[in-house]
C-alpha cells in the first residue's frame, strides 16, 4: 500500500501590481530611412522604415517647353488651312458646273462632271489625312499647355487636366469644354504686374479661334447633310455653295489657331524663362 507524501506548504504570495511599461520608440524618421539602430542593408531603403524595396514614389511635375509641339501644330495648321483652300476651290468648281447644268443640261459634258466628282473626292480625302494628324498633334500641345499652366496657377482652373484631351471628346460638350480650359489656360499663363498683382492679357486670340472653329463645324455638318440629301441640279449648287463657305470658315479657324498657338506658347515660354512677374 503506497505512503501518501506530505507536500511542503508554500505559503500564497501577493504580487504587487505594476503597471506595464511600453518601451520607449525613438521617433520616426522622414521615409526612406529605418529607425535608429535598425541595419539598413544591401537594399534600398523603402517608403515604410526598415522595409527592403523601394516603392515608386508619385511623378512630380515640372515644367515642360511647348514651343517644339507648338511649331509642329503651326506647320500642320498651316497645311490644313491650303487643304481647305483647295477643297473651297473645288467646291466652287462644282457649284458653277451645277449652275450650268440647270441653265442647260446639254452645256455639260459627262467628262467634266467625272472631272468635278474626282476632284471632290481628292479634297475630302486630304481634308481627313490633315484633320487627323492636326488634331492629334494639336490635343498633345494644348494638354501640355494644360499642365503647365496648372504648375504656374493651380487656382485658376476649375477642372482636372485630363478635360483638357477628354472635352475634345464629349457630344455636345466639346463645343465648349475645351474653349473653357483653353481661357483657364490663357488666364495661368498670364504673368503677375511687376508688384504681383493680378492682369489681364485679352483673350480675343482664344475667342475669335474658337468662334470661327465652331461656325467651321457646324457648317461642315450643314453642307454634309445637304449633300446625302441632294437629288438634284438646284440641290447639289446648294450644297456646294455651303461646303466652299464651311471649307473658307475652316481654313480661316485654321489660321486663328495659328495665332492662339504662338501667343500662348510665348506666354508660358517668358513666365518660365523670367519668373511669375515677367514683362508683357
Amino acid at each position: 500500500m503506497p505512503v501518501p507524501v506530505p507536500q511542503p506548504s508554500v505559503p500564497h504570495q501577493q504580487i504587487p501590481h505594476q503597471p506595464y511599461q511600453a518601451p520607449a520608440y525613438p521617433a520616426q524618421p522622414h521615409p526612406g530611412r529605418p529607425y535608429p539602430g535598425y541595419p539598413a542593408g544591401p537594399y534600398p531603403a523603402g517608403p515604410y522604415p526598415g522595409m527592403p524595396y523601394a516603392a515608386p514614389w508619385p511623378p512630380a511635375d515640372v515644367l515642360r517647353s511647348p514651343r517644339g509641339l507648338a511649331l509642329a501644330v503651326s506647320l500642320l495648321l498651316g497645311a490644313a488651312a491650303a487643304v481647305n483652300l483647295f477643297s473651297a476651290a473645288v467646291s466652287g468648281y462644282a457649284h458653277s458646273l451645277m449652275k450650268r447644268v440647270i441653265a442647260d443640261p446639254a452645256a455639260v459634258a459627262e467628262r467634266t462632271l467625272d472631272r468635278s466628282d474626282l476632284l471632290t473626292g481628292i479634297a475630302g480625302g486630304l481634308q481627313g489625312l490633315i484633320l487627323l494628324a492636326t488634331a492629334v498633334v494639336f490635343i498633345i500641345w494644348f494638354h501640355r499647355v494644360r499642365v503647365n499652366g496648372e504648375i504656374m496657377r493651380p487656382d485658376a482652373f476649375s477642372q482636372t487636366r485630363g478635360w483638357a484631351i477628354g472635352g475634345w471628346f464629349v457630344p455636345i460638350g466639346n463645343l465648349f469644354l475645351p474653349y473653357r480650359t483653353a481661357r483657364e489656360t490663357w488666364t495661368a499663363s498670364t504673368p503677375f504686374a511687376p508688384d504681383g498683382s493680378f492682369r489681364t492679357v485679352s483673350p480675343a486670340p482664344v475667342t475669335a479661334w474658337w468662334v470661327t472653329w465652331v461656325s467651321a463645324l457646324v457648317l461642315d455638318r450643314v453642307s454634309g447633310y445637304m449633300y446625302k440629301r441632294a437629288d438634284t441640279p438646284e440641290a447639289l449648287r446648294d450644297a456646294s455653295a455651303a461646303a466652299m463657305v464651311g471649307c473658307v470658315a475652316t481654313a480661316a479657324a485654321a489660321v486663328l489657331a495659328v495665332l492662339f498657338v504662338r501667343k500662348l506658347t510665348a506666354m508660358q515660354t517668358r513666365k518660365a524663362e523670367q519668373g511669375p512677374n515677367a514683362a508683357l
